[in-house]
């Protein structure tokens, strides 16, 4: 079975630089265990699985090791695909996904996502956190991550985690974000337990950090970059119970992948 593949490089303008993503679009759904099998064979920290309904997508997540309820770079570079390799003419995708429906839409030369706002709620910080870390953040939240904040963004750039112990959290990763020099926010984010010990750029953290800042900048709109080694763009902005998540795209590859026949 032959399908078609891509890797794009999301949250950039160049490749080499950003998220890479592997985007599969197929036919028709295959077995659970045949997807994972591909993502893991294609060894990046997601790979999407786009199946067409009509004027609607299927979309599904996976990293080497798990499925995974939401993922932004994962879903731009599906968006960017559909605008450009398959010369979709609608103003707006829709993809349906397991964190229900998702947008995407061309604005100017950015693709931006319509994702589910998730406010962080305040918590203790657990020893086992502050320990895995070698640091304590100034501030902890909770959502699907726990939001780790700090003082200043040299800070989280030199954080050098445990990622054994980061795996033993009860939480799917840890973003640690402090006001930018040059952008209003910068991030890192770490999620061992999913298989990504470092995530490149992370879209769906900003579900948590744009409530975040939004409301400790006390404005809706907000210009953020991800500190991983790749590096990444992101223009995000508050909508209330929805976020938008703005970035780029570069095309890396285009290729087909042989599978068995289901």
């Amino acid at each position: 079975m032959r399908i078609r593949y891509y890797q794009v490089d999301a949250f950039t303008d160049h490749v080499f630089g950003g998220n890479p993503a592997g985007v599969c679009f197929l036919d028709s759904w295959l077995p659970d265990a045949m997807l994972q099998k591909i993502a893991l064979e294609n060894n990046l920290s997601e790979t999407a699985f786009v199946v067409s309904r009509g004027d609607e997508f299927e979309l599904r997540w996976m990293t080497p090791t798990v499925e995974v309820d939401l993922c932004g770079h994962a879903t731009l570079a599906p968006a960017f695909l559909i605008f450009t390799e398959l010369a979709f003419t609608g103003a707006k995708i829709t993809f349906h996904t397991k964190a229900g429906k998702l947008g995407a839409s061309r604005e100017e030369d950015r693709i931006v996502l319509d994702f589910p706002s998730w406010a962080p709620q305040p918590c203790e910080v657990p020893a086992a956190l502050a320990e895995a870390l070698g640091w304590i953040p100034r501030e902890l939240y909770k959502t699907r991550d726990y939001l780790a904040v700090f003082a200043r963004e040299d800070e989280v750039a030199s954080l050098q985690p445990d990622m054994t112990k980061l795996a033993e959290l009860d939480c799917l990763g840890v973003i640690c974000t402090a006001p930018g020099n040059g952008c209003d926010f910068v991030s890192r984010f770490f999620a061992p337990r999913a298989g990504i010990p470092e995530d490149p750029v992370t879209g769906s953290a900003h579900s948590t950090l744009t409530p975040y800042w939004s409301r400790k900048l006390g404005r809706p709109q907000l210009h953020a970059r991800q500190l991983s080694a790749r590096r990444g763009e992101l223009w995000c902005e508050d909508r209330g119970d929805r976020v938008g998540i703005g970035g780029k795209c570069a095309l890396y590859s285009r290729a087909e992948i042989e599978v068995p026949e289901a």
